[in-house]
């Protein structure tokens, strides 16, 4: 490395840099989860049935997950801040196409283009912080990034569900335009490219990105419409997941043997990045899930509005923003790896806790669960993400940070789509258990069938009517229990795995990140 790209140092303000990159990284990530709690309201208007509007939500995934392992070799091609600035720019005009759409198609069309703009936002943002802080001082810049990674999708459903009913949809792509046009010119003004991150020109890897394209192009299908087509029963799914498996299996071979393949393998040789990655994957997989699994339990089985169920996450989001410079200040004193097993065990005892979810739980009691959840994730993103890049050389960074978002999007949709699967296939468990009490033969239930007759009767119903009603109202009974169960079951799979995940995270080197490390200050 020559003096000058050693002595390099960003002209302004590091921390106005870092802010106006995570700006533009914020309203990506928010846009992933923010349409989730819309789509009924889309497929009204649009004319379209759920089932078929469900495809505004994949078409972005597949164009983000894409691009996700690119982006790196499209920094190096066109220059950085150069492919920043048109992500940018670009996601800020398809956004508002898609407010814009007169129908389903147009809708998937401008969905697909905002996810292969979207999709090169988060690793750049990455790669420009790494560049702009010091070793020393990644730890707090981390930080920031991690309001965009984890408070956005936290908050996502609650802002969509807000803007959707007082609103209308359309509004929920419209709030990108505003943000997106100063997220630009901030951009423009601030941001400048180092010596080694300016454009050169590289062959461009077709094999290798057209194998990538098929292989997380299937993927995404299968991890995103499995759920609803019954898996692999379906003909689309069985097809998908072997186009999905050729597609990875061809990749990752012609990728180690490339001579200048489109994204770099080998930095997961880096035993911290390796590591890192593992925990990034764990982390996103229970994040993601719980994102979902408790505005889906309040909605489904609890009869909440979108709004109300988005609310019950707003406070975990605060959480995090609470506990960050709090941890921020621990990787200063503490091994990272420590704390990193501290966030995992504080989010295994959370999910503990929210295994005592049930039928009559409180809306507070709710908020509570998931603010002991967030509360161990604000002890993971950064920690993990400063050892993760530690020991890694600045000619690699791009391919880290583009393969270390890609397995945080990728193991939050695989965690997603299991904990919905897991969640429909143990009520169907719990409802055969229950079902065999479901009975008059079963003491107890005739003792709540004859108070349910009873109060129904006085009514002013009939005594056949009554009967048929209290049938009716015990089903319903029976089906919240096995649902409410089910919702059991997985948070105690979630715990299972953050506790699994902390012994693992003493693979990282036992070393404190706020200090430079050999390889850098060398």
């Amino acid at each position: 490395m020559s003096a000058t790209e050693t002595a390099w140092r960003p002209r302004h303000n590091p921390w106005l840099i870092a802010l106006v990159v995570t700006l533009a990284a914020f309203m990506e990530v928010l846009d992933t989860t923010i349409v989730n709690v819309s789509l009924p309201h889309i497929a009204g208007s649009l004319s379209s049935s759920y089932d078929n509007a469900t495809w505004a939500l994949t078409s972005y995934l597949i164009a983000n997950g894409i691009v996700l392992t690119v982006s790196g070799w499209l920094a190096s091609r066109i220059g950085r801040k150069r492919y920043f600035l048109i992500c940018v720019i670009m996601f800020t005009v398809t956004s508002l196409l898609c407010g814009l759409s007169q129908n389903l198609p147009q809708l998937i069309v401008f969905r697909l283009l905002q996810g292969l703009f979207g999709g090169g936002l988060q690793p750049n943002q990455q790669s420009i912080i790494l560049d702009t802080f010091p070793p020393a001082r990644r730890g707090a810049a981390f930080g920031i990034t991690a309001i965009a990674t984890v408070v956005a999708p936290i908050l996502g459903p609650t802002v969509g569900g807000i803007i959707t009913d007082d609103l209308s949809w359309r509004w929920v792509f419209f709030l990108n335009v505003p943000v997106g046009i100063i997220a630009a010119f901030a951009i423009a003004a601030l941001v400048e490219d180092p010596p080694w991150a300016r454009a050169r020109r590289r062959t461009v890897d077709f094999i290798g990105f057209s194998l990538i394209t098929l292989g997380l192009g299937s993927l995404q299908i299968v991890l995103d419409r499995g759920e609803d087509v019954d898996w692999f029963s379906s003909p689309l799914i069985r097809g998908m997941a072997l186009a999905a498996a050729v597609g990875l299996l061809g990749a990752v071979t012609w990728l180690l043997s490339a001579r200048r393949p489109v994204v770099n393998l080998f930095v997961l040789g880096n035993r911290d990045f390796a590591v890192g990655s593992l925990m990034i994957s764990v982390m996103a997989i229970v994040l993601y899930s719980s994102a979902v699994l408790i505005p889906q339990i309040s909605q489904t089985v609890l009869g909440y509005d979108a709004t109300h169920a988005g609310l019950i996450l707003s406070p975990g989001g605060f959480a995090v923003v609470l506990l960050i410079p709090l941890v921020g200040r621990l990787m200063k004193a503490a091994q990272t790896r420590v704390l990193v097993a501290t966030g995992f065990t504080i989010m295994g005892f959370a999910f503990v806790y929210s295994s005592r979810v049930s039928p009559d739980v409180s809306f507070g009691t709710l908020v509570m669960m998931r603010a002991a959840q967030a509360a161990g994730l604000a002890f993971l993103f950064v920690p993990i993400s400063t050892a993760a890049y530690a020991t890694m050389p600045r000619e690699a960074q791009a391919d880290a940070t583009a393969l270390f978002t890609l397995f945080r999007n990728l193991f939050g949709s695989i965690g997603i789509s299991i904990s919905t699967a897991l969640v429909t296939a143990r009520t169907q468990i719990h409802s055969g258990y229950l079902s065999r009490f479901d009975t008059p033969l079963h003491a107890p239930f005739r003792v709540l069938q004859a108070q349910y007759i009873r109060a129904i009767e006085a009514l002013g119903q009939s005594s056949g009517a009554a009967h048929r009603v209290a049938v009716g109202r015990l089903y319903q009974v029976l089906r919240t229990q096995a649902s409410v169960s089910a919702y059991v079951d997985v948070f105690m799979l979630c715990a299972l795995l953050a506790f699994a995940a902390v012994p693992l995270a003493f693979l990282f080197s036992a070393t404190k990140r706020s200090a430079v490390p050999a390889a850098e200050a060398a």
